[in-house]
């Protein structure tokens, strides 16, 4: 509906495309070197650190978070919810059933990367799109820090996560805001809302006594 939508898309099915074409590739590679398709039991390097990679680029990790911004700026805020939460769920998913056997160190160097570009990157924004964007970044980012060395805090700390985004994106669709000058005058609207959603970022910067 509109080329900015187009865009958006266009960004999101090559990132996409290219991830899962390398998820098929480490696959592949494992069963080439051990015999069996499986990814739970990749003993190689080269193929876990593909797999690695590529569920880095569908979750949008750092250093390759650079399509997320951009995809969501374009998106309505629908879609914008789908995309931070649901579309989440698969690559954590693997990234969880694989954790024991993925190379320590580039996630150790992924999360750290991520979590400085998702709080440096949302300082200089006025687009709520893109400041929550790069708050999902840098929660991607505590997330895989911790997923090798205890899966479950990872899988609570996504819970919590999708949680939060969720109330933020329903109350920003609520009070149609877009952008900080439209959520600078909600307080007039909806005082209840606009204190709400103040609590809510918090929660979601994981401030005391919130979340």
């Amino acid at each position: 509906h509109h080329p900015r939508a187009t865009e958006s898309a266009t960004k999101y099915f090559l990132t996409q495309a290219t991830a899962s074409a390398l998820l098929l590739f480490s696959a592949a590679m494992n069963a080439w070197m051990t015999g069996e398709w499986t990814i739970t039991n990749m003993n190689s390097y080269t193929p876990t650190t593909i797999l690695t990679i590529a569920l880095a680029i569908k979750l949008g990790i750092a250093p390759f978070h650079l399509w997320l911004p951009d995809v969501l700026q374009g998106l309505d805020m629908m879609t914008c919810l789908i995309l931070s939460t649901w579309q989440k769920l698969a690559p954590m998913a693997l990234l969880i059933l694989t954790s024991h056997q993925l190379n320590t160190n580039l996630l150790t160097l992924m999360a750290l990367a991520s979590a400085i570009t998702g709080g440096w990157g949302a300082l200089n924004q006025t687009q709520m799109r893109k400041i929550m964007a790069y708050s999902s970044i840098a929660h991607l980012g505590w997330m895989t820090l911790v997923i090798s060395f205890a899966p479950g805090l990872a899988l609570l700390n996504l819970m919590i996560y999708l949680l939060m985004t969720s109330s933020m994106f329903m109350m920003l669709m609520t009070l149609n805001a877009t952008n900080m000058n439209k959520l600078s005058i909600s307080w007039l609207k909806t005082p209840t809302l606009a204190a709400s959603m103040m609590a809510g970022l918090l929660s979601l910067g994981g401030l005391p006594p919130l979340s």
